[in-house]
């Protein structure tokens, strides 16, 4: 009895100690997290109640003012208007994104088609996500302007007048810019939903087939309600995506949001504009922006999470 006493004794030991050791190998991740995450957040939420500019060499503040910086915000439609623009480009890109997905993950994860050479369709549909954003966008921008390549063939057939652009119609950039969003995600997306789908037991197809279910009845009464976990995280991943959509837009449009129509910029993003409230020093609006991108994200986050995991659709 004692024996055994003394042999936990030592287990117990031991697990403290092995305990200890894995707490000291996350003091440096929690170091880094303090330092770079947790404090500008705190310092953002703390200047977004303060007066903080730079005029000319001048520094104003910091001077306590309470809402009055959300206040000037909400006061301005600009907030809106940029807010529309950000989410009407993200629709234009997830939409296709979610429906090809869907579609190539269902493929390559039926074995029944046996597809041939689907290793390497999944590197090619993957290999978009490698490019960095920025000579995604550069490439795009070389091929859509006025002289690119694209543009040159569509004025050989005659369906444009020569000197065309799309960066100087509304709805050409922002279905670029959608486009781009679309390429470049759409694979991640494909690898996501088929670690989904391959996760899902073979015997509830099988069940459904030997009941006569068809392919389609298979999909949206097995696949889908079973996929919804991971439907979810992409949903709300590429929400928070689309809301801090900056690179792509920006580079297409010179850093302008443009084109210019009826007082808005109509490929102005919110995170373009945060980005030009930082550039003229005022850290007071771009702290409350920042603060309000925070809330509209969490908030959406958890519409989207408890719409998708309403009790309605538990019992479905």
């Amino acid at each position: 009895m004692a024996k055994n006493s003394s042999q936990t004794g030592v287990r117990k030991h031991g697990a403290v100690s092995y305990n200890k050791w894995g707490y000291i190998f996350l003091i440096p991740f929690f170091l880094v997290y303090i330092v770079f995450n947790l404090v500008p957040l705190c310092s953002t939420f703390y200047y977004s109640f303060f007066r903080y500019y730079r005029e000319g060499l001048k520094w104003v503040g910091p001077d306590f003012i309470g809402f009055d910086n959300y206040v000037k915000l909400f006061s301005d439609s600009r907030i809106f208007d940029y807010g529309m623009n950000t989410m009407i480009m993200w629709i234009i890109g997830f939409v296709p994104q979610i429906l090809v997905s869907l579609l190539l993950a269902s493929w390559f994860s039926d074995t029944r088609f046996k597809l041939k050479g689907e290793r390497f369709f999944k590197t090619v549909i993957y290999l978009p996500n490698l490019i960095m954003a920025a000579a995604f966008a550069m490439l795009f921008f070389s091929l859509f302007n006025s002289r690119g390549a694209i543009t040159q063939i569509i004025v050989s057939f005659g369906w444009v007048e020569d000197g065309f652009n799309f960066f100087d119609t509304v709805w050409g950039t922002r279905i670029l810019v959608g486009f781009m969003n679309f390429l470049m995600w759409f694979g991640n997306t494909t690898i996501l939903l088929m670690a989904g789908i391959m996760g899902i037991d073979v015997s509830l197809y099988e069940a459904a087939e030997v009941d006569g279910a068809n392919s389609r009845q298979r999909f949206w009464l097995i696949t889908m309600p079973l996929l919804k976990p991971i439907f979810i995280y992409v949903f709300i991943t590429s929400l928070i995506g689309g809301i801090q959509m900056y690179d792509v837009p920006a580079i297409l449009t010179k850093f302008s949001g443009g084109p210019y129509l009826n007082g808005n910029w109509t490929s102005m993003t919110l995170i373009m504009y945060l980005r030009n409230t930082l550039t003229s020093r005022d850290y007071g609006t771009s702290g409350a922006l920042s603060v309000i991108l925070f809330i509209i994200t969490a908030i959406l986050s958890l519409v989207v999470y408890r719409v998708m995991y309403s009790k309605k659709s538990r019992e479905a």
